[in-house]
């Protein structure tokens, strides 16, 4: 039985919600408290047994790269000047058993083309995809929780959310069955219906486990609006071979894709941590206070 330890983070987007910050610096290098987006993607990797990283990236992405990589001039400043907390937590980015490995997407072409990308080091073995815009807060993971399904069904699972209906239109929406022991088949998927067109107001949020039958079904994909090959649409064909299945996890999701999705994000994360949470959270109550 083929374990899964291999994540694909597609990072090629312009990120265009968070311009100008987003210009010259990629989205998922935007900071949630003291850690770049990209890096609680990569955690949630680890902590679900992955072990090859591997980054579709575009121009500009190149701090994505420097980020996981050795920082010998950083490291050796911090050791000089005795700073051992913060060089542990520098060193401790990326464990030692973790690969990183980056593929360069030419175009814009797509999720689904962004994955397609990753075939060449996915070969024949299921994965997972993760994408850093959606912040799921949680424990366990999100994706431990998704390759915990999988490894008791061998089919490929879909992290999903239930949103206001007015919302569909911003993501890939399924209809599901419910079989035996409470697990929902995926039956249907669209990509962005209207609300008065949508199967349901189940959206897929940035969470996938993928059998590699997808590679062959995304191929034979033709471009959609934009010129854009969607995975929505593998996704749909591949659930003509085999059962794939949705999974509304555990956790608090935020859409740092958004503006107001990431101030929450801030919030909310800045409320936990040990440095900040007593003097941030005086503050908001202050705010409220005020206002």
């Amino acid at each position: 039985m083929k374990k899964i330890t291999k994540a694909v983070f597609p990072v090629a987007g312009l990120g265009t919600r968070f311009l100008p910050a987003t210009k010259a610096s990629p989205k998922e290098m935007l900071p949630v408290v003291d850690k770049p987006l990209i890096q609680y993607a990569v955690e949630e990797a680890l902590a679900a047994g992955m072990t090859e990283l591997i980054f579709i990236t575009g121009r500009n992405k190149r701090s994505i790269e420097d980020h996981f990589d050795k920082a010998y001039e950083l490291e050796t400043e911090l050791e000089y000047k005795n700073k051992q907390k913060l060089l542990e937590i520098v060193q401790g980015i990326l464990p030692p058993s973790a690969t990183c490995i980056y593929i360069r997407q030419a175009q814009a072409l797509g999720l689904g083309h962004a994955v397609l990308c990753a075939k060449p080091v996915v070969g024949d073995e299921p994965f997972a995809v993760i994408l850093a815009d959606d912040l799921i807060d949680g424990e366990p993971g999100a994706m431990e929780q998704m390759v915990s399904l999988y490894e008791s069904t061998r089919s490929s699972v879909l992290g999903v959310e239930t949103v206001a209906p007015e919302e569909t239109g911003s993501y890939g929406i399924v209809e599901v069955d419910t079989l035996a022991g409470g697990l929902q088949r995926v039956s249907s998927i669209v990509e962005k219906p209207r609300p008065e067109e949508a199967p349901s107001n189940l959206a897929v949020v940035g969470r996938y486990i993928l059998t590699p039958r997808i590679f062959d079904k995304l191929q034979a994909t033709t471009p959609g609006a934009g010129g854009e090959i969607q995975l929505t649409d593998g996704i749909a064909a591949l659930m003509k071979d085999e059962t794939v299945l949705a999974l509304p996890f555990a956790g608090t999701r935020y859409d740092c894709g958004s503006k107001i999705g990431y101030l929450k994000a801030t919030i909310s994360y800045g409320l936990k941590h040990h440095e900040v949470a007593d003097e941030l959270s005086a503050y908001l109550r202050h705010l409220a206070e005020t206002r």
